[in-house]
């Protein structure tokens, strides 16, 4: 159990170095907002209203550096494995902002998420990490060509049909209401053996 909880932690800090390029780029535009704006402002203060204005995006700014690294932080936390109910679609939203500051603009992200409010129980750390890993694997996929990688979140319903299975979901799923999490990519595929 050490070695495994070692592994996964090596692997959490692996992927943190993959996205390190484009997290210190996102978070040097997020400075350079919070500077921008702090200058517009100390060259405005005769003017309130303007001032105002540039101080609230210096608070914006802010907020989202501070989301930035404690995504970081919650990412990179050896203890991880608590499960609590949490809304995932928020899990996933998060996930997102930061993977595309890590993918070429060659791969457009595009987002289907019509299950928002669902609550599961869960680990938000490792839900992270999955997404995260599938969507680093959709873009090696792409790599060269580009091509659209798209995250969708929907909600549901298991039933059992008249054989007594359940259709195109693995048997070990009874029935009842479920969110299905898919990361669909345009790359080459794996090739058939």
């Amino acid at each position: 159990k050490q070695l495994q909880n070692q592994l996964r932690q090596a692997q959490k800090m692996e992927a943190i170095g993959t996205l390190a390029g484009g997290i210190a780029h996102d978070f040097n535009n997020i400075l350079a907002a919070i500077l921008g704006h702090t200058e517009l402002t100390l060259m405005q203060l005769d003017q309130k209203d303007k001032a105002q204005r540039y101080l609230s995006e210096v608070l914006n700014a802010s907020d989202r550096a501070k989301d930035l690294v404690a995504q970081i932080l919650s990412f990179s936390r050896q203890s991880d494995s608590e499960l609590k109910p949490m809304q995932i679609s928020s899990v996933i939203k998060e996930a997102l902002r930061l993977i595309r500051s890590t993918l070429p603009t060659t791969i457009t992200i595009e987002k289907n998420i019509q299950d928002q409010q669902s609550i599961v129980v869960g680990n938000a750390t490792q839900i992270h990490q999955i997404l995260m890993n599938l969507c680093t694997n959709a873009a090696h996929a792409m790599k060269g060509e580009g091509g659209i990688l798209t995250v969708e979140l929907n909600a549901i319903d298991i039933q059992i049909n008249a054989v007594g299975q359940s259709a195109s979901y693995p048997p070990s799923l009874g029935p009842g209401q479920y969110v299905q999490l898919s990361v669909i990519d345009t790359g080459h595929g794996i090739a058939g053996h």
